[in-house]
């Protein structure tokens, strides 16, 4: 499997609704940087087809394949390392929120769970909402068929977005203060946060490192509400000592506009929760955006998630509490 064919299952999967020929496959090669003829493009294209990874339809092209779409998963995974960090950056940059009017874009998480589960799985849920451990109480829920973003929601399932907590990153950018994100964790809670029980760092991580918990069942979100212990997912960043009062102070607004989320900010050059910072930096700890997909596979209700999804407009949002 050469870069080439990789770049090209990439755009498949990136337009996997439509039938993609040689030409437009070597136009979007192109704004990936890899110049190649469309007699090229066919050649590597019968490759592809031999192996299983696209299907052909006649003179129209190609579509990935599920086989295409795992080997794309799989291939090349040493030259992943550092891509969550690096969405991150791009993401964050991308965020585009006025707190004040409530329009632009925020960063949404993407799940997926049973549609003949959905009643069970807001109930379980409802709590969670109400609590701190969420990013916000502002959510989109979609059937079978509907797209979020670039996803669309598979047969017998619904897609459930959630304000993802990098969306605190592109915020804070905006007014001026960079945000370093360092660790995703398991966070325990005994009444009020303790220390993390387990880490993953961001700049060395090909996966969003909240999936991984999640699906490894390390979480007890609904210990952590109901009986005030239990682990939760939450993240450690770091940002300039000298912003850390504005940081505050937009906290607070971010909390009067529906998106909460912070935790925790740490003192100057004083380490968090047992969390050493950088030199000249303040710790700070935020929920996890996936917290209530968490409780979910708790309670046994299986789920798919793509953790910063997609760019979605925050007026397009509603309140969890609608759903019920």
């Amino acid at each position: 499997m050469t870069k080439t064919m990789l770049a090209i299952l990439k755009i498949l999967e990136k337009h996997q609704d439509k039938i993609l020929g040689s030409r437009e496959l070597s136009r979007q090669l192109k704004l990936h940087g890899v110049e190649l003829t469309e007699r090229t493009v066919r050649y590597h294209m019968r490759i592809l087809d031999e192996r299983g990874y696209t299907k052909v339809f006649g003179k129209e092209g190609r579509v990935i394949t599920q086989k295409g779409k795992e080997e794309l998963s799989n291939a090349l995974v040493s030259e992943k390392v550092g891509f969550i960090i690096s969405k991150i950056e791009s993401l964050s940059y991308l965020t585009s929120l006025d707190l004040e009017t409530q329009e632009g874009n925020i960063i949404l998480n993407v799940s997926f769970f049973p549609e003949v589960r959905l009643k069970e799985a807001l109930k379980i849920m409802k709590p969670i909402f109400s609590s701190q451990y969420v990013m916000s109480d502002r959510v989109v829920l979609h059937k079978n068929g509907d797209r979020i973003g670039d996803l669309i929601v598979p047969e017998k399932q619904v897609g459930f977005g959630t304000v993802c907590s990098v969306t605190i990153n592109g915020i804070f950018l905006k007014a001026g203060i960079p945000v370093i994100s360092k660790f995703g964790g398991v966070l325990q809670i005994n009444s009020e946060p303790v220390r993390f029980t387990a880490l993953i760092s961001y700049e060395g991580s090909s996966l969003d490192p909240l999936e991984i918990f999640i699906k490894s069942r390390m979480t007890d979100v609904r210990g952590a509400i109901k009986a005030s212990s239990g682990k939760i997912l939450a993240s450690f960043r770091e940002i300039p000592v000298v912003s850390l009062d504005r940081a505050k102070e937009l906290g607070e607004l971010m909390k009067e506009k529906g998106i909460g989320g912070i935790l925790l900010f740490g003192n100057p050059n004083q380490p968090l929760l047992e969390m050493p910072v950088s030199m000249d930096k303040a710790g700070m700890i935020i929920v996890g955006g996936l917290n209530p997909v968490a409780a979910l596979e708790e309670a046994g209700i299986p789920s798919a998630s793509k953790a910063m999804s997609t760019l979605y407009k925050f007026s397009d949002l509603i309140k969890f509490k609608e759903l019920l």
